[in-house]
C-alpha cells in the first residue's frame, strides 16, 4: 500500500508521494478522486503538530472554501484507512487528535497534569524498535508515548507544596 518511506524526502516530494499514495488507495477502493479530498491532504500536509476534525474543518471554513463536515470527517477517515494519517488519544477521554502520518515517525511527551503535548526524535529508541524481535512482523510505524509531569509543572508543584510547608 505505502510505499517505502525515505528520511531525506523534502516537503514537496513528500506531498508528491502522499498525493500518489492516496489517488492509488481511491483507485483501489473504486472511490472519486475529488478536489475536496485533495485539497484537505494538501493542507494536512502543510500543518505541523496536532489537529481536531472540527477545527480542520473551521480552518477550512475561515477561508471560504466549499467542504462540508461530512466531507472532511469522512475524508480523514480514508487518510487513516490508507496510513497518511494518525489517530492519538493521548490519555484525553473521548479528545481525539490527528496528524500526518508519512515520513512522520516520532514520540510523544505528555504532561499528566497540564495536559501538554511534546514531540522529539531520538535515533536510539528508533534503532531499538527496529532490532526488536517482533516474531515476523514488519514495523511500518509506530506510536511511544511517555506520559510524567511536564518541567513547568513540576516547578508549580515545588512552590504549592513550599507554601503548604510554611503555613
Amino acid at each position: 500500500m505505502l510505499q517505502k518511506k525515505n528520511e531525506y524526502l523534502s516537503g514537496e516530494n513528500i506531498l508528491f508521494a502522499v498525493e500518489e499514495n492516496f489517488t492509488h488507495y481511491l483507485q483501489q477502493q473504486g472511490l472519486r478522486k475529488t478536489p475536496e479530498r485533495y485539497a484537505l491532504l494538501e493542507y494536512i500536509y502543510s500543518k505541523q503538530g496536532h489537529w481536531d476534525i472540527e477545527s480542520l474543518y473551521y480552518e477550512f471554513v475561515k477561508e471560504n472554501l466549499q467542504v462540508s463536515r461530512a466531507t472532511v470527517y469522512n475524508t480523514v477517515e480514508l487518510l487513516l484507512d490508507c496510513n497518511l494519517v494518525i489517530k492519538h488519544q493521548f490519555g484525553n477521554a473521548g479528545s481525539c487528535l490527528y496528524e500526518k502520518a508519512y515520513n512522520n515517525t516520532h514520540h510523544h511527551i505528555i504532561c499528566s497534569r497540564c495536559k501538554s503535548i511534546r514531540e522529539f526524535n531520538n535515533k536510539v529508541v528508533k534503532s531499538i524498535i527496529h532490532l526488536l524481535p517482533l516474531r515476523g512482523l514488519r514495523v511500518s510505524h509506530y506510536s511511544l508515548y511517555i506520559y510524567g509531569i511536564c518541567a513547568k509543572c513540576n516547578k508549580e508543584l515545588s512552590k504549592e507544596k513550599q507554601l503548604k510547608n510554611k503555613n
